[in-house]
């Protein structure tokens, strides 16, 4: 295949040209920002070798104790609806929550959000369950490869992941896959990404770099090269022009999201919000955007966004608390 033989020869910049083209005429100049919202950290299968919470599974007793208030939860939502971000979906390990726990959460967000959400919740057959106020299931694929998928996420077949999301577009859902570049994948493997996007008709794919969690086998692995990262996602936006694609980027590596955006990402993600909003890594979020001559939908330097009166009950204490973690930023920012 011409664009991934482009990638092995690392023609990246050609890539970047390309795909930089079919993204405007196809999606326009708008980045979003997205964040992905963590129920629990908690997961009952925890055998994923690149996860944090499979480093976590063995110093929690009680799995309970690892969820988070539902107070919280909602108050991030109307953080973020403050700030203009989407979220990007509900997360949460296996085990943590009931789905009937689950959709009324995601019932209470699209309640503060006036948006339905995606969900990332792990394999599930209880789809049905859900309503109006879900708009896509995600899917964690992680490695498309299923040879190295079978290694890494043992837990996690991907006949399963793609039966459910196979059923998530029969109800009506919209289907999303996550992909970890870094995991020791090879440019030739995105043939098996390119034909479970096109078997199951998946409307979104959101790429992560590998983010080297301590006490995992991958603790000592370097992150993949920008470069790389770049140019996979530009070989998957050539490949799929109307594909949405979001790309996660972490605070070390801010510097990655001018070419991911060249390379076709719509939205941005992986940051830690509360920590950076009002920064002068927030500020450097925002340039990025600039420079790459798109138009940031959302802020993070906007201390403005922030006030407001809590929509629901009960959200109060914990809203005050975000906004306090932002407003303790901005003396760094000013520097």
């Amino acid at each position: 295949m011409r664009i991934i033989q482009k990638l092995k020869d690392r023609k990246i910049l050609d890539l970047l040209q390309e795909s930089n083209h079919f993204t405007l005429k196809e999606h326009g100049n708008k980045i979003t920002l997205e964040r992905a919202i963590f129920l629990s950290w908690w997961c009952d299968k925890g055998d994923c070798s690149f996860c944090y919470m499979s480093s976590q599974k063995p110093l929690i007793r009680d799995p309970q104790k690892a969820r988070r208030r539902v107070e919280a939860i909602l108050a991030e939502a109307e953080m973020v609806k403050r700030m203009g971000w989407n979220i990007e979906f509900l997360s949460g390990g296996y085990g943590a929550f009931s789905t009937a726990e689950i959709r009324k959460i995601a019932q209470d967000i699209y309640q503060i959000t006036e948006k339905p959400v995606w969900l990332n919740v792990g394999i599930t057959s209880e789809l049905d369950a859900y309503g109006e106020e879900i708009v896509g299931v995600t899917g964690a694929v992680e490695v498309a490869n299923p040879q190295l998928h079978d290694k890494i996420c043992p837990s996690k077949p991907l006949e399963d992941i793609t039966s459910m999301l196979s059923k998530a577009g029969e109800i009506g859902f919209k289907k999303a896959i996550t992909i970890i570049l870094g995991l020791g994948e090879k440019p030739e493997d995105l043939k098996y990404l390119f034909q479970m996007i096109e078997d199951l008709e998946i409307d979104r794919v959101i790429f992560y770099s590998l983010n080297p969690h301590p006490d995992t086998p991958y603790a000592n692995t370097p992150q993949p090269p920008s470069l790389y990262y770049a140019g996979a996602v530009a070989a998957t936006r050539l490949q799929f022009p109307q594909l949405e694609i979001i790309a996660g980027t972490w605070v070390d590596n801010l510097a990655n999201i001018g070419p991911l955006i060249l390379a076709g990402a719509n939205g941005i993600t992986k940051f830690p919000l509360f920590k950076m909003f009002g920064t002068r890594h927030g500020k450097r979020v925002e340039e990025e955007v600039l420079w790459a001559g798109r138009e940031l939908i959302g802020t993070f330097t906007d201390l403005n966004c922030l006030e407001g009166e809590s929509p629901k009950s009960g959200l109060e204490p914990f809203l005050k608390r975000y906004i306090n973690s932002c407003l303790n930023n901005k003396t760094e920012y000013k520097l």
